[in-house]
């Protein structure tokens, strides 16, 4: 049975950030990656950050 769930990967939050820093909306990131837009809040939140202070390096750091 396939699990539910995608867990991010460095290279996704790459695209997080890169796409954060050019206005995007948390949807189309989403969208984007394949993931529900709660994901995309849920890793803003994990570490702390806002679409504008995103840092896929720094969000990697806090696994």
């Amino acid at each position: 049975m396939a699990r539910k769930y995608k867990r991010l990967r460095y290279e996704d939050r790459q695209v997080i950030e890169e796409m954060s820093r050019a206005g995007s909306r948390v949807v189309d990131i989403a969208t984007t990656l394949g993931v529900h837009r709660d994901t995309i809040y849920k890793e803003y939140a994990r570490c702390g950050a806002t679409p504008d202070t995103y840092s896929a390096e720094k969000a990697q750091e806090t696994l």
